[in-house]
């Protein structure tokens, strides 16, 4: 009885074939190999004995049909089919593709070293710590496949994470990244590794804006201060420090915290930011999860400018700053799941019936720091059919005098929740 045909994924670029991997590709009856990687595979010994058997696909689709042809033709003589792939294929690779197109049972891996592997190596950095992601659309630019993650998803993660290392393509190339992300971030940009004019560029993102480099290449992206084993980068807390604001116009850490909690946001939602002054809580709220969409709405032309700086300075992507004054500018915004008003300008009531009218279930967290705000927030959350909680927040925080530490008093602020089921 005749062998069923077998598929074997062969990873090449770094190191000669193991044992096992050059015996399969010695024996095969027939490999693949693309244009670039057949380029890589001259170098290898097995090449001369295995050069007449290679055959040259570089398109995915076609290089799949084959394989469908050779391992569906009961009649075919193959008994393994060996393509050569990139590193390690089940590293962002093609190894995904082809279990799910042919099964598990009849796919053999046989991996290389990864190019992410061999570019934290170059930099004698460790990469156990990292967040890797490909942003490779694939060979034909118009063709290109989704990815889990896009360009613009690489400011956030960076924050997130500290550490980034990016596969690119042409087209997501690393000028274009050095043009995402803060000028001052350090940047390694590892050019054809493993190839005779390997070149390994170390700069900022700023520099790297308006360079050219070749391709196939990894990038690597280190946060400010971010260093081997640093676990530097925050998910929550950000300082009053870290942002910029108009006079102390901020609201507090402290509060910060319990206003976010209040919210209790879902990890993918919609949330309106009235009156987002410098834009913290906004801030805050969108770093916990890129599919939370925040709405900053902020009538003066100066504090706008300053929440689009400060959400480009922590990498932040999923704010969209809206200029305008509250309730009018609320009209055209997708439907909220949650709404934070930090400022109403007298216009509270108003404010309140246009959210009620938006949301019809859904939380709403307002801050006051006058009995004055309380008394209408509370009446016109109540008003509009909200259940009602209210917190009063005081907070003293410590400083030094004459070598002692005393506690210093800021000015309460009432937080009042309103929710509807």
């Amino acid at each position: 009885m005749q062998k069923a045909a077998k598929l074997v994924l062969v990873g090449i670029g770094y190191r000669p074939l193991s044992e096992r991997a050059s015996a399969i590709v010695r024996n095969a009856e027939v490999l693949l190999a693309s244009t670039r990687l057949l380029e890589v595979f001259k170098r290898y010994a097995e090449y001369e004995g295995a050069k007449d058997r290679i055959k040259v696909i570089d398109k995915v689709p076609e290089t799949i049909a084959f394989i469908q042809d050779e391992l569906r033709t009961s009649n075919s003589k193959l008994r393994t089919i060996v393509l050569l792939a990139s590193g390690d294929p089940l590293f962002f690779g093609i190894g995904r593709r082809m279990i799910e197109e042919f099964g598990a049972e009849q796919v053999e891996i046989i991996p290389d070293l990864s190019s992410m592997q061999e570019a934290f190596s170059r930099i004698n950095l460790p990469w156990d710590d990292a967040f890797c992601i490909s942003v490779h659309g694939g060979p034909d630019i118009a063709k290109r496949r989704a990815l889990p993650y896009e360009m613009t998803d690489i400011p956030w993660l960076l924050e997130k994470h500290g550490k980034l290392a990016i596969l690119t393509d042409k087209q997501n190339n690393p000028a274009e990244i050095g043009k995402i992300v803060g000028s001052e971030i350090v940047m390694h940009v590892c050019e054809r590794i493993g190839y005779s004019d390997e070149r390994i560029w170390t700069g900022t993102a700023g520099e790297a804006r308006e360079l050219n480099f070749r391709d196939p290449n990894v990038v690597i992206l280190l946060k400010q201060g971010v260093r081997s084993g640093d676990k530097e980068a925050t998910f929550f807390g950000l300082r009053e420090s870290e942002i910029q604001h108009d006079q102390g116009m901020i609201t507090k850490d402290e509060v910060r915290a319990v206003t976010i909690h209040k919210l209790r946001l879902p990890r993918k939602a919609v949330l309106w930011d009235i009156g987002a002054g410098s834009g913290s809580v906004s801030l805050e709220a969108a770093r916990l999860s890129q599919d939370i969409c925040v709405f900053s709405i902020e009538k003066e032309a100066f504090r706008v400018e300053m929440i689009k700086r400060n959400a480009v300075l922590l990498g932040i992507s999923n704010v969209r700053v809206i200029h305008g004054a509250a309730p009018e500018a609320l009209e055209s915004l997708p439907v909220p799941d949650r709404v934070f008003i930090g400022g109403s300008t007298s216009r509270l009531d108003e404010i309140v019936d246009v959210v009620s009218r938006s949301m019809q279930k859904g939380i709403v967290v307002i801050n006051a720091a006058t009995l004055e705000t309380l008394r209408d927030g509370v009446a016109s959350l109540e008003r509009c059919g909200y259940v009602t909680e209210v917190s009063e927040i005081s907070v003293s925080r410590s400083r030094s005098i004459a070598g002692k530490k005393l506690m210093n008093a800021l000015n309460p602020v009432f937080i009042m929740k309103g929710e509807k089921a």
